[in-house]
């Protein structure tokens, strides 16, 4: 995870390494039963965006936990890549949706 000073618009995005391969090639070499070389993305996020601001300030380990895990979400199905537990995206999603209408 790093402070991420590019970003202007989004909160936070999923980067790769130098030597890493891009998501859409790793998706193409998996589909093709290819060995995919490991990797880790880098979670960059922007300190300036107001949801990482509000972020910050939460008072709630459970609710920082939710929001942390939705904006990490967010960054991974903005990078193309597919969510490890799309059901628990939607639980914390809804869970916020309804928090939200209150």
């Amino acid at each position: 995870m790093r402070v991420s000073h590019r970003l202007t618009d989004s909160p936070a995005i999923l980067a790769i390494g130098e030597q890493d391969l891009g998501m859409q090639m790793r998706q193409i070499l998996e589909a093709s039963g290819q060995k995919v070389p490991d990797s880790k993305p880098i979670f960059e996020f922007n300190p300036s965006h107001p949801l990482i601001e509000k972020l910050d300030g939460e008072q709630s380990e459970e609710r920082f936990g939710d929001l942390s895990h939705i904006l990490f979400d967010q960054a991974a199905l903005a990078a193309g890549d597919s969510l490890k537990d799309p059901a628990a995206y939607v639980r914390r999603l809804n869970k916020l949706l309804v928090e939200l209408s209150v």
